[in-house]
């Protein structure tokens, strides 16, 4: 009988093994990037709309999970959840659904405290189970979906942890185009951040296609920072929200424990009925 033996096994060309042996017992740890129920995130390929597919109602009206806010509002937009066809690029990579919003007509302009938001919240149990290491710089979650926008402008995105005292928000620009973008944010731990560990609210990411300057101001992206009323995200161009009828459309959702934005992890539709 032959027999190979090796510390660890690695790709031409990588950095890191793909697996490493054991040289006691024999066993091996395998750096996987396709593990299962990695998403900390429900329904973000925005297949189960119990609610029904289109609403110009405020909150939790079509896909399930999903939320998109609004105030201020001359008109109000609408959500819906639309089909993705082949000449859409997510479609090639098995998505078939999209969460897509419609702005109504803005007549008076951008009101200092108008909004729009997209947000989907998670339990503090799911992120205290996930196995992110949030309190260290080193450990990372990674949030990848993808966007398209029928005007180009910089949006925001923001994650939030609820805590007991204080809430922090991590915000990142997404530089929106008119064709489909993937948009990928690895976001550190940091000293300090402490998640209810209950069935309780966690913490939600938002995407922000508008906030008014009631709202917004001077914010330091990229890092942790307490959440702060007065100024949730810098000042925003209000182009997308002064045009009638800009869209903006939404799809594979995804956050993961990890460094890297792996494949979006489809489940089924059951599962995902479950799961909401």
């Amino acid at each position: 009988m032959s027999e190979i033996k090796v510390n660890s096994i690695k790709g031409v060309g990588a950095s890191t093994a793909a697996l490493t042996i054991n040289n006691t017992d024999g066993t091996c740890t395998a750096n996987l990037t396709n593990k299962p129920n990695r998403n900390i995130l429900m329904n973000g390929a925005m297949l189960v709309a119990q609610r029904g597919t289109s609403s110009t109602s405020n909150g939790y009206q079509t896909i399930d999970r999903f939320a998109v806010f609004y105030s201020g509002t001359d008109e109000a937009p609408t959500q819906a959840q639309v089909d993705l066809t082949s000449s859409d690029t997510p479609y090639s990579l098995g998505f078939r659904k999209a969460l897509k919003v419609t702005n109504g007509n803005q007549t008076s302009g951008a009101g200092t405290n108008d909004y729009i938001e997209i947000m989907q919240k998670f339990e503090g149990q799911d992120i205290n189970s996930s196995g992110w290491d949030f309190t260290s710089t080193s450990s990372f979650v990674t949030i990848s979906f993808w966007i398209k926008s029928s005007v180009a402008q910089t949006f925001y995105g923001a994650m939030r942890i609820t805590e007991a005292s204080a809430n922090k928000q991590y915000v990142f620009a997404i530089n929106a185009t008119t064709s489909w973008q993937k948009i990928t944010k690895t976001i550190p731990g940091a000293s300090g951040l402490n998640p209810v560990n209950t069935n309780g609210l966690g913490g939600w990411f938002d995407l922000i296609p508008f906030y008014g300057t009631g709202i917004t101001g001077s914010v330091t992206l990229d890092q942790w920072n307490t959440v702060n009323t007065s100024a949730y995200v810098p000042d925003m161009t209000s182009t997308w929200y002064t045009t009638n009828n800009a869209t903006l459309e939404y799809t594979g959702l995804q956050m993961e424990v990890g460094s890297v934005a792996t494949d979006f992890e489809h489940r089924s539709f059951g599962e995902e009925l479950a799961l909401c």
